[in-house]
């Protein structure tokens, strides 16, 4: 079985998922480039409404999730005065098993954000 990639943002500050957050995935290239792979949007429980990066897609190599944050945070009220603190939150991760479920979750509040491998 071949791995895949899926996230879940949790907006910590208000106790619920985060819903309508766009998230973009690239693929970091030597050089610094980057190749844009996929956009999505979180649903209402705060997940993808598919893998961001699919088995048939998967593969090892250095990744960034980009995660709209400010935006998020301006639709739920949350955003305060500018410039925000939190706007366009960046993870960059490996992936080394390619047989292997990679979920990167984000836990989002206005001030702070935090994230690890989940499962």
């Amino acid at each position: 079985m071949a791995g895949f990639l899926t996230t879940h943002v949790l907006d910590t500050a208000r106790g619920l998922p985060a819903e309508g957050l766009a998230i973009t995935l690239y693929r970091l290239e030597g050089g610094g480039a980057r190749e844009k792979l996929v956009e999505m949007r979180t649903n209402d429980d705060g997940r993808t409404d598919s893998p961001i990066l699919p088995q048939a897609d998967f593969a090892t190599g250095e990744y960034e999730l980009v995660f709209a944050a400010g935006d998020y945070l301006r639709a739920t009220g949350q955003a305060g005065a500018d410039p925000m603190f939190l706007d366009v939150v960046p993870i960059r991760f490996g992936i080394s098993d390619p047989e292997s479920h990679y979920h990167v979750p984000l836990l989002l509040s206005p001030f702070g954000y935090s994230t690890y491998r989940g499962s």
